[in-house]
């Protein structure tokens, strides 16, 4: 089974070639929390850097992130930290 955030990779880098693209598993940081234990892979952080001035704002990349990472969220993701560098 492909791990989630390998997925997550694979779906970014089809849709931002353009971006340098870091996905990070953050899970661990929010074990104890409504009784999380820390092992699953629901809490990420994506960071995409532009060679470019975005042609897009922010805004809207995250609502493409979010619309693209739609089935994740719907068989476990659970939050993502999403930062932007220009």
């Amino acid at each position: 089974m492909i791990k989630r955030k390998k997925r997550i990779e694979t779906i970014l880098n089809s849709s931002f070639s353009n971006y340098q693209i870091k996905v990070s598993d953050n899970s661990a940081r929010h074990k104890g929390h409504n009784n999380f234990d820390g092992n699953q892979e629901s809490h990420f952080l994506i960071v995409l850097k532009s060679p470019n001035k975005l042609s897009e704002s922010k805004i809207v990349i995250h609502r493409k992130i979010n619309d693209l990472l739609r089935k994740e969220y719907q068989t476990g993701l659970h939050a993502l930290e999403i930062k932007i560098i220009n």
